[in-house]
């Protein structure tokens, strides 16, 4: 090797060395720029670790939900949705004497949905087993809901032909 390219290969050597320890620098302790900039610091995040995201299973746009149909959407673990109804055979159609016909499309292997519909006396079901629990007054009672067919729940079930609040929803295939 001559002379020549042997000096060439020391300074690109020495270059990325500098260069090398400049940035271990900057890393390690931060560095103070020229024209009145701040010091740039780091810090060490690996102690700290990542920000959790956390669930709350609130059923999204419920707010909404409640002002526009009267229906309280609690929460739930998405496979029993609010939908159109369409008397498409794959919905849940839960009747009311305050809100008339609500209905459901359910997906997934089970389902739940905590909500508030007052007044349910009938609904019919779709394609999965599923159970509704109801409350009148302070007693709280569980139904089947037979699949693709009409159910009586609460009053209609009811000998004292009470009011029944829905409280939730459970279904699985």
């Amino acid at each position: 090797m001559n002379m020549k390219a042997r000096g060439t290969i020391l300074r690109i050597v020495g270059a990325a060395v500098g260069a090398g320890a400049l940035t271990w620098a900057a890393v390690a302790g931060g560095v103070t720029g020229g024209s009145g900039a701040e010091g740039i610091s780091t810090k060490s995040i690996a102690d700290e670790g990542p920000g959790y995201a956390v669930e709350d299973f609130a059923y999204p746009n419920a707010d909404k939900i409640l002002v526009e149909k009267k229906i309280k959407l609690k929460s739930g673990n998405g496979n029993i949705l609010l939908a159109e109804c369409t008397g498409a055979p794959e919905l849940m159609e839960v009747f009311s004497h305050v809100n008339e016909k609500v209905c459901f499309r359910v997906t997934g292997d089970k389902g739940y949905l905590s909500l508030e519909i007052p007044a349910v006396f009938g609904i019919k079901g779709n394609n999965f087993a599923a159970q509704v629990e109801m409350s009148a007054g302070s007693e709280e009672k569980t139904f089947n809901v037979d699949k693709n067919a009409w159910t009586a729940v609460g009053e209609t079930a009811d000998e004292q032909g009470r009011d029944f609040m829905l409280l939730e929803i459970r279904t699985s295939k």
